[in-house]
């Protein structure tokens, strides 16, 4: 019986150059198929060097695209569902908002890509070789010009979604994984030296041996992560939220929660002669129930965690939380109205049709809320009343402000980079200083 060994060595393998006109024939075609029309067939771009080619916005779900080289190519926005992207060259190509959900990125090499805000759900980005055998019958290497498998090192994944994507023994040193959503990321082994994952959510993620030495791990949230022989020397873990309390415990407060939102509901509902405002500040509300559709008017919780909760509907006008944690809670349709939240986080909450403008209290008073030095960062403020909103020196890099009310809103000094917001809304609001304004 005779047993083949795979070659040490690496095979070569030609490449196909394609020009742009060949691969839009192809694509027409895989439209057609994807559509279920007549005359289509599925593109195969099998080692294929289609470097440098414009492709933004095109269909390429389930395509084949096995050892395929796109150096530098255009793939801004488009849809690579389920394709088959086996030790593909990638380095430097425009991956930005596209769909790559369930890909296959075994062995790919995304050296210097750029992935921001692409969604990778359930992607595979593990180790991987090509081989194929020769006329003997022995499996072969071979090379598709990379300098090493599952290779993302200095690729830009910011605001990339990664939830339940394979990165296990991946090359990703260097890498700008900063408020990307990592949920249930599978890293085992992962090189993250000096990679940057600041604000990055990794619940439930299993970073089981992986090398983090070095690593921007400022306000990351690793609850619920397995960090087994996990190595975070030189780590920064400035603000990182674990499954250890991040303030008070609930086990702190005077009275049952229950009991105190009882009285806080009386106090407001008899303005003040009946009850008492309840008094959260700096308590970690991670364990406690949903407050959706609660009335906290007036509360006092600066400085509290109130990550990932549920407040849709909540009403919170001029209530204090001034440097809160509402990092991903769902505050839809919430009314904040006069509520002091300056220097809050709220990266990737959900604020659309959230009430935010002035609380009138007679014809010569009212007050505005403060969003002042906040942390803004994908938030979604579609649809919001934004009237007046104090944004001055706020981060609203890649937040969601279409359909949204700003006018009188004030956004001196503060970063719009990459935020969806219409030319129109922006008239009515000041600007002054304003950085990376792109209007829509």
């Amino acid at each position: 019986m005779s047993v083949h060994v795979m070659s040490l060595l690496p095979a070569s393998r030609p490449l196909t150059r394609l020009t742009q006109a060949q691969v839009d024939a192809i694509l027409k075609k895989h439209e057609m198929f994807r559509n279920a029309r007549l005359g289509g067939a599925r593109a195969v771009f099998s080692f294929c060097d289609m470097t440098g080619l414009v492709l933004p916005g095109r269909d390429l779900a389930h395509a084949d695209l096995v050892g395929v080289c796109l150096r530098g190519a255009n793939l801004s926005g488009t849809v690579l569902d389920c394709a088959t992207m086996f030790a593909a060259d990638l380095r430097q190509a425009n991956l930005e908002h596209s769909s790559l959900v369930k890909v296959d990125l075994r062995g790919a090499c995304l050296r210097g890509a750029i992935l921001t805000g692409a969604n990778l759900f359930d992607a595979d980005l593990r180790d991987g070789s090509l081989a194929e055998t020769d006329r003997t019958g022995a499996f072969k290497i071979l090379a598709a010009d990379q300098d090493r498998p599952a290779e993302v090192a200095g690729a830009d994944l910011s605001g990339a979604n990664l939830t339940n994507a394979r990165l296990s023994g991946a090359m990703a040193i260097h890498t700008d994984f900063s408020d990307a959503i990592m949920t249930g990321c599978k890293l085992i082994r992962a090189n993250l030296r000096g990679a940057n994952l600041s604000g990055a959510t990794l619940e439930h993620a299993d970073l089981s041996g992986a090398d983090m030495r070095g690593a921007n791990l400022r306000n990351a949230v690793l609850t619920g992560a397995t960090m087994t022989m996990t190595e975070t020397y030189g780590a920064d873990t400035t603000g990182m939220l674990t499954d250890r309390p991040a303030g008070h415990s609930l086990s702190d407060l005077t009275a049952p929660l229950a009991e105190l939102l009882r009285l806080h509901m009386l106090f407001v509902g008899s303005a003040g002669a009946e009850g008492k405002v309840l008094d959260l500040t700096g308590f970690d509300m991670r364990t406690g129930p949903s407050l959706a559709r609660f009335c906290l008017t007036t509360l006092r919780a600066p400085l509290s965690t109130f990550y990932g909760l549920d407040l849709t509907g909540v009403q919170l006008q001029v209530a204090q939380l001034g440097g809160a944690d509402l990092r991903t809670c769902t505050i839809c349709e919430g009314d904040l109205r006069g509520a002091d939240l300056h220097e809050a986080k709220l990266n990737n909450a959900d604020l659309s049709r959230a009430r935010l403008q002035p609380l009138v209290i007679d014809a010569r008073r009212s007050i505005h809320t403060r969003l002042d030095g906040a942390t803004l960062r994908y938030a979604n403020f579609t649809g919001a009343n934004l009237r007046g909103v104090n944004f001055r020196d706020a981060d609203l890099s890649h937040a969601i402000l279409t359909d949204a009310d700003l006018k009188d809103a004030d956004f001196s000094g503060a970063r719009l980079y990459n935020a969806r917001v219409e030319r129109r809304a922006l008239v009515v609001a000041n600007l002054t200083g304003a950085l990376g304004v792109r209007l829509l």
